[in-house]
């Protein structure tokens, strides 16, 4: 007996590796994205600031720092390059990691999108000399080498695939400079051949040393270009007609990528932060190769069918896959919405980014003290932090982004990955009753199944016009508006009809009463008990101010024991509630 179960365990192992490796490498099939066991679709996320640096995500835009270059040039001023050095060396290290992608395969995610910089594997233009042929010669640098190494590495033993990102270009490759590093002192890689080919070389050297990867799921070789590379749209790339050199250079890549590696997807991005296929028809691009794909982005616009019926139809037309390589910064509510649209559809996606100091990420990032007084000290203009401070600052915003020191957005993780079915929605927390139950614990689900709120999404309506969709911003990333008094949440800003639902474990059937917290403005609630109105139109008392808070007592609400969806419903909004507490009568 036990022989037979050591044998029944090694057959078991021997299985296992063998589905493993019989996946082959990821490729492109018609309109699919494929493996050996099938049609793949890539649910992913992109790492963000780890490896290039947005002066959102450092928080440093209202300073006027918004590149990843400028970031490190005010630290190399104020603290000095082997600082400056020694700051990036443990960012790079602690900023994503192993644990990271570990959470990200066990929440569900099949793919992860790492979004490089070029200067982790090889110099400037400006900083290379010439050959004797007047060829700039092309330093290679280890250090980002090793960190994709490694990338590649923790994606194997996930069994998830990592797709590279070429987010920041030699020269950069966009007129928005938060996003490609792009520099005004020198050539775009659009004005500069020297920088093309030293894109067309950093790509073959990548291709060359992963070639035979098999959990690479493929290159995505430009991060969305915009730029006005023929003079007939606006600065950004948007309007132009015939993108010539765009699909000229891209053609370039794929011809260099070939040559070393013809088992990877390469994905194609146009114009416009990704979305102009202007001219494509024109090119020989996507008439000569194979294994591509076309990819896509989408932000704050509707998520109703017409807002990717072109891409559809991109599909359809070239008879290629379409990959929504990039998404997010938006409210729960949309991610679902959007997620569901792009399944329903067979689109796969990728998210952006795993982690930073706001609400709408897996993980949240809890920005020190020490790194909000540097940043204002560079917000202020005048007298910045001292050395000691600055780097002090700055290694505690590194540390602030390890895995154990982000908290887990819950609430955005299962907006994503429970969109299939918009009715669905899970407890936050066990509650019970007898206990106070905080008002910001509502459970995990949509608008209109989990809370009501009047709007639960950030839509960019016209060119300067954004909906403002959250009053408070805090806790979580719903529509319900969350505000925060020293270090107590509560729910706020109610308006009429909004509500809120709590899944409880009642101890015993019978008639309860309701203490209910509350502040601010008078109104009136009704209680909902699975569905059904219990108690109606009880009053809610006025404090006048926000902060002083008082307990309103509901009686005669009867309730079943076991596992119950209470409401709470805003019949007249205007109050604040902290939290309630269910007592039997």
């Amino acid at each position: 007996m036990i022989i037979t179960r050591k044998i029944f365990f090694l057959i078991s192992l021997l299985l296992s590796s063998l589905l493993t490796s019989a996946q082959g490498f990821l490729r492109t099939n018609d309109r699919e994205i494929v493996n050996d066991n099938g049609p793949v679709l890539l649910r992913s996320i992109g790492t963000g600031n780890w490896m290039i640096q947005e002066g959102y995500m450092m928080q440093s835009t209202n300073a006027s720092v918004n590149t990843h270059t400028q970031f490190r040039a005010k630290l190399n001023e104020i603290i000095g390059e082997d600082k400056t050095t020694e700051f990036y060396n443990y960012w790079l290290l602690n900023q994503f990691k192993e644990s990271d992608l570990d959470s990200m395969k066990s929440w569900g995610f099949n793919a992860v999108r790492p979004a490089l910089h070029y200067k982790w594997f090889t110099l400037p233009i400006e900083q290379e000399k010439r050959n004797l042929s007047g060829e700039l010669e092309n330093t290679w640098l280890s250090q980002g080498f090793e960190m994709l190494d490694s990338l590649v590495a923790w994606c194997s033993k996930n069994e998830m695939y990592v797709i590279f990102d070429m987010h920041g270009t030699p020269g950069g490759q966009g007129k928005d400079a938060n996003i490609s590093d792009y520099d005004t002192k020198y050539p775009s890689l659009w004005e500069s051949a020297d920088n093309q080919k030293k894109l067309v070389a950093l790509w073959t050297k990548i291709a060359n040393r992963y070639k035979n990867e098999k959990w690479v799921g493929g290159y995505d070789i430009i991060n969305e270009p915009n730029w006005n590379v023929d003079g007939t749209g606006n600065e950004n790339g948007c309007g132009c007609e015939e993108n010539t050199l765009l699909w000229d250079v891209h053609q370039q890549l794929i011809s260099a990528i070939r040559k070393v590696d013809t088992n990877h997807i390469i994905f194609l991005s146009g114009n416009c932060w990704g979305n102009n296929y202007a001219g494509v028809d024109n090119h020989s691009l996507l008439k000569e190769n194979e294994n591509i794909a076309l990819t896509f982005h989408k932000y704050w616009n509707s998520n109703h069918y017409n807002s990717i019926a072109s891409w559809l139809e991109m599909r359809k037309k070239y008879n290629l896959p379409i990959w929504m390589s990039e998404s997010g910064e938006n409210s729960n509510q949309w991610f679902a919405d959007a997620i569901q649209l792009f399944e329903d559809n067979n689109i796969g996606w990728s998210w952006w980014p795993v982690k930073k100091s706001r609400l709408n990420n897996v993980m949240r990032v809890t920005t020190p003290h020490s790194y909000i007084d540097l940043i204002q000290s560079w917000e202020d203009g005048q007298t910045p932090l001292d050395p000691d401070k600055t780097y002090e600052a700055v290694m505690a915003y590194a540390e602030a982004h390890k895995t154990e020191n982000c908290s887990v957005g819950k609430d955005v993780i299962f907006a994503m990955m429970h969109n299939g079915n918009s009715e669905v929605t899970k407890p936050f927390k066990e509650q019970k009753d007898g206990q106070w139950i905080q008002s910001v614990d509502y459970d995990l689900g949509k608008d209109g199944f989990a809370y009501h709120d009047e709007i639960s999404e950030n839509i960019h309506v016209g060119e300067t016009k954004w909906t403002t969709w959250n009053n408070g911003n805090q806790y979580r990333n719903d529509g319900v508006d969350i505000g925060q008094i020293e270090d107590e949440y509560y729910v706020g800003w109610t308006e009429d009809d909004e509500w809120l639902q709590y899944t409880l474990k009642i101890s015993k059937a019978g008639v309860y009463k309701m203490q209910l917290k509350t502040s601010g403005a008078e109104g009136s609630v009704n209680i909902l008990v699975n569905g059904q109105t219990e108690s109606d139109n009880f009053y809610v008392a006025a404090t006048g101010d926000s902060s002083e808070w008082t307990i309103n007592e509901f009686n005669n609400i009867n309730l079943p024991e076991g596992e119950v969806q209470l409401r709470i419903y805003f019949k007249n909004g205007g109050c604040n509630v902290k939290s309630f507490k269910l007592l039997p009568m």
